[in-house]
Parts: structure tokens; C-alpha cells; sequence
């Protein structure tokens, strides 16, 4: 006699979002690497791309984050050590970063297209895991500043563009096959105000050779073999690289005192530090510390936009995978007309914010500095904010089951609010797009011909550029109304971008819904008329 379980039995439930190409089957970013110069790289996305998309990775990016840095001040024998332990899976994943490019492509093949294959690649993986991001950006964009001084860069480059991934232990750098680069610039009393910064930096006696003292609020990824650090001298804010170990390979004076406990990013280890005359080295003029570390600021900063714009992607992936693999109210998901709206919607922009990510990458391989001085704090602020929205909406596609830690859209929410947070808030931003404005007008002139490029393609856009326009014209209250500004900028870049390179449904259902008033203010109100079914082609994983 067979005796059946039937409440056991587990049905209209989708199979798990593993074994896919994440890189194929992401048309807009695929199409996005041909024209915006990367076609040269395409093998090794597609790798990448099976890799990324495998259980065994994924599964990594689980357990990364389930098993959270550990901060350790001391050895058994009481030795003051400050090291952060991690998880194994930590470590096979900056494995995966640092052997793929992430931190060093544009530095080790510099040419045509390098940032964008970088930024594919950045994009791509990071849907896996986001924590690793932030050592990977750091140590990637260490490299312009430190070029600032060739003797420094001349040091330290070779590790920090190495293919090697050496972080398991911590030791003197030249003792390492590869190395990694952090930053710390905030201070309790300061925070994006780094000018307040009350760290004293005191000469050695030897030249270039500085002694920092002082505490730092914020200094993430500590376990880094340097870092560059603002620090006052009698000619003010200035820039240093602050190594772990000291030319004689002691440890440095780098006290952890604590690890953050964080919203999200919990793989990641983020931290506040004190010095006690740590040993450090000139990092440009004194007194110009805030116009050398905005060399890597700038490079972090495309890698917030790249960041949130991986996690609308592979919030999409995941909703549309769900969706298109269970049935509700008599038949699937995918096929009810509202819930076809929503996913959609989220496919647009997710795809805008993919297009323009790509397109500010090739300013950084063409050195486009006026396009690139706005289109970076208009960007960063724009698709930031509109991360966390999109994570909440992709969340909800799932219901309950969202709401779930093992289904993977918890961990995508909490992650959602920080790259508007790091290297300068929503705000900043905004008073960043201001100054480039008034003190660069040369670079709001080479946005404008961007977005101009798509004059007379579709009314609704030339209507809201016209109107942009008038309100930049505008001389009053500009700061209060900063924000409103800087986001009719992000959308006109946007539409302009979808309408000259995106297919006409996309295109079209974009300037319905944020530039003609059509839509409305939630995710699943594109008007009527739209082909869904076209949009959601586009972001299918299978």
C-alpha cells in the first residue's frame, strides 16, 4: 500500500534563477558593448557571463553574505594585530573579480573600449555579490590619483593591476602578488564636509614622509594594503597614501576599532579607524588633498551608477524569471495583463539606466572630461535614487516569497540605498552639478549636445528639453531646486539615449511614462498601447 503525502507535494513554485549566461542574456547591456566600443571583449563577457550565472556562484554570494567579516584587534598572546577575517566564500569571489579585470582592464589594455568592458563586467557580476565591489572600486580607482605622482604609481600600480588576487593574508605589500586599495576620508564631525577633518599629519623629517594621527568615521574595506587618507597640514586638507605596513614591514599604526553593523553590503567590511602617528607618504600638494582624491572619487563614483544599475538588472532578471514560472488565477504570472505592466516598467528602467551607464564608460575611455564632469553626478544621482524603488517593486513580483532571505530579493533591497549613499549622497550630488554648472559651463554645453543628438526623433523629448532649458535658464532658488533639476537632466539623457539605440517599443514606452506625463508614479502604469511583450524580450534569461 503506497501511502502519499500530498501536503509534502511542492508544485507552482519557479526552479531556482541558475545556469544562465548573465551576460547574453542581457540584450540592452550586450548591444551596449558593441556600440559604445567593447565589441573586442565579447568572448570574454560571455565567460564571464556562464560563470556568473552558475549555482556555484551564486551560491558564493549567499554565503558571503550569511557569514559576515569578523574583526580581530588582537592574537592569542594579546599582540595588537587589527585584521578582519572572512568567510572563504569572500575570497573566491575576489578571486573572480580580480582574475576578470574588475579592479585593473583600463589600466592593463588601455584603448578603445576598455572602460566600457570593464563597466560589462562590473555590471555582470555584481549581481552576485555586491560587497566585493567596493575594495574593486577602490583599488581601480586608486590608480589615476596615485598617478598624480609617478614615483608613488610607479610602486604600487604593478600589484594593484595584477590578476592575482593575494588578500587572504595581510603582510607587507612587497611581499604580495597583488594588492588592494581602500580610502578614508569622512570623520564623525564632518562626514561629506571633508574639509572639517580634524586628522593632524606632522613631517617625519624626511621628505614626503608624514606621521597621521586622528580617527576616521568611515574607512571601508579595511583589510586593504593601503589607502589614501585627507589629513591637515599647516597648508591644509591633504592627500596621503597610508600603507598597512611601514617601509621596515611593521604594521602600521591602523587601529579597527570597530566594524559598522550595516543595513546591507554585509559581506562587506566597513569600519572606523584611528591612527596613531601612522606612518604615510605626500600624495600630491599640500593643501589641494580634496583635488587629488576626487581623481578616485570620480572612478568610484561611475561605479555607483554601475553598481545600481547592475541591481536593477538583476532585480528584472529575477521578477521576470518568477513570473514567467508560476501560475495565478488560471494561468502564468508573466501573462496577466497588470502584472506584464509592472515587469515592464521595471525592464525600462532597468535598460535606461544600463544605456546610460555604458554611454558615460566610453567618456572615461575617450577623455571627454566636460561630458564626463556632469554626466557622472547626474548619473550617480539619478539611477542611485531610483535603485531602492525597483528593488521594492522587483521584491513585491515575488509576494511573499520576496519578502524571504533565501530567495535572494531581500538581500538586493538592503543593498539598494547605499550607492546613493557612498562617495556623496543624493544631495551632494545635486550641489556638485550646480558647481560643474557655474564653474564648468563647457560641460553642461557637451550634455546638452548629447541629448540634442535626438532632436526631431520623438516630440514628447523635444517638448521636455525645451523645457529643461527654460528651467536652467532660471537664476532663482536654484539650489532648493536642485534635485528637480538634475533629474530633468537624468531624463533626458536617458530618452535621448532610448530613442536613438533602443528598439521603438522601449523608446516609445519610456517617454510615454517619464517625459509626456502619461504614466504614473509607481512601476505598472505605462499607458495603453504599449507592446509588453516586445519590452520583456529583451530581459528574458531563458
Amino acid at each position: 500500500m503506497t501511502v502519499t503525502e500530498p501536503t509534502r507535494d511542492v508544485f507552482n513554485q519557479p526552479p531556482p534563477l541558475e545556469g544562465f549566461n548573465a551576460f547574453e542574456s542581457n540584450t540592452p547591456l550586450v548591444e551596449a558593448v558593441e556600440r559604445e566600443g567593447a565589441s573586442w571583449a565579447v568572448d570574454r563577457l560571455r565567460t564571464l557571463g556562464d560563470e556568473a550565472g552558475d549555482r556555484h556562484t551564486l551560491e558564493l554570494g549567499r554565503l558571503a553574505n550569511e557569514n559576515p567579516p569578523k574583526l580581530k584587534t588582537h592574537d592569542r598572546f594579546g599582540n595588537r594585530i587589527d585584521e578582519v577575517e572572512f568567510h572563504p566564500a569572500w575570497h573566491e569571489l575576489m578571486r573572480h573579480a580580480v582574475g576578470h579585470g574588475m579592479a585593473a582592464l583600463p589600466w592593463r589594455e588601455p584603448g578603445p573600449g576598455a572602460h566600457v568592458a570593464r563597466a560589462a563586467i562590473m555590471l555582470t557580476m555584481s549581481g552576485v555579490e555586491a560587497g566585493t565591489g567596493c575594495p574593486i572600486s577602490m583599488t581601480y580607482a586608486a590608480v589615476p590619483a596615485l598617478r598624480r605622482q609617478p614615483d608613488l604609481a610607479a610602486e604600487w600600480e604593478p600589484r594593484l593591476t595584477s590578476l592575482e588576487y593575494d588578500g587572504e593574508e595581510l603582510r607587507p605589500a612587497d611581499q604580495k602578488r597583488g594588492a588592494l586599495f581602500g580610502m578614508a576620508m569622512t570623520e564623525r564631525q564632518g562626514g561629506s564636509d571633508v574639509r572639517a577633518n580634524t586628522t593632524a599629519a606632522e613631517p617625519t623629517g624626511v621628505d614626503g614622509e608624514y606621521a597621521l594621527t586622528g580617527h576616521k568615521w568611515f574607512c571601508s574595506a579595511p583589510m586593504c594594503d593601503g589607502f589614501l587618507v585627507l589629513a591637515q597640514t599647516s597648508a591644509g586638507v591633504t592627500c596621503f597614501l597610508l600603507p598597512r605596513f611601514t617601509p621596515d614591514g611593521q604594521r602600521n599604526t591602523f587601529r579597527i576599532n570597530r566594524l559598522k553593523d550595516k543595513l546591507g553590503n554585509r559581506s562587506n567590511a566597513s569600519s572606523e579607524v584611528e591612527f596613531r602617528a601612522a606612518w604615510a607618504r605626500l600624495l600630491g600638494e599640500e593643501g589641494r588633498g580634496v583635488q587629488t582624491i576626487l581623481e578616485m572619487v570620480n572612478h568610484t563614483r561611475l561605479d555607483c551608477v554601475i553598481g545600481s544599475a547592475a541591481g536593477m538588472r538583476w532585480g528584472t532578471a529575477r521578477a521576470i524569471h518568477h513570473a514567467a514560472n508560476r501560475r495565478a488565477f488560471g494561468k502564468p504570472l508573466i501573462d496577466q495583463p497588470l502584472m506584464r505592466n509592472v515587469l515592464a516598467d521595471l525592464a525600462i528602467e532597468s535598460e535606461a539606466a544600463t544605456t546610460a551607464m555604458m554611454r558615460l564608460a566610453r567618456s572615461y575611455d575617450e577623455a571627454d572630461a566636460p561630458f564626463r564632469r556632469l554626466a557622472t553626478a547626474v548619473l550617480k544621482y539619478w539611477t542611485c535614487k531610483r535603485a531602492p524603488v525597483h528593488a521594492a517593486e522587483a521584491l513585491e513580483c515575488l509576494g511573499g516569497n520576496g519578502y524571504v532571505e533565501e530567495w535572494g530579493l531581500a538581500r538586493l533591497y538592503r543593498e539598494a540605498p547605499l550607492n546613493s549613499i557612498w562617495e556623496g549622497s543624493g544631495n551632494v550630488q545635486c550641489l556638485d552639478v550646480l558647481r560643474a554648472i557655474q564653474k564648468s559651463p563647457e560641460s553642461l554645453k557637451a550634455l546638452l549636445a548629447e541629448i540634442r543628438e535626438a532632436r526631431g526623433a520623438d516630440a514628447r523629448l523635444d517638448t521636455y528639453v525645451n523645457e529643461l532649458r527654460a528651467q536652467l535658464e532660471r537664476p532663482d532658488d536654484l539650489e532648493a531646486r536642485a534635485r528637480r533639476l538634475v533629474e530633468r537632466l537624468a531624463l533626458a539623457l536617458q530618452a535621448s539615449l532610448l530613442v536613438r539605440h533602443a528598439p521603438a517599443d522601449v523608446a516609445d514606452a519610456f517617454c510615454a511614462s517619464r517625459l509626456a506625463g502619461d504614466g504614473g508614479r509607481a512601476f505598472g502604469t505605462l499607458p495603453a498601447g504599449i507592446d509588453f511583450g516586445a519590452i520583456l524580450a529583451r530581459s528574458l534569461t531563458s
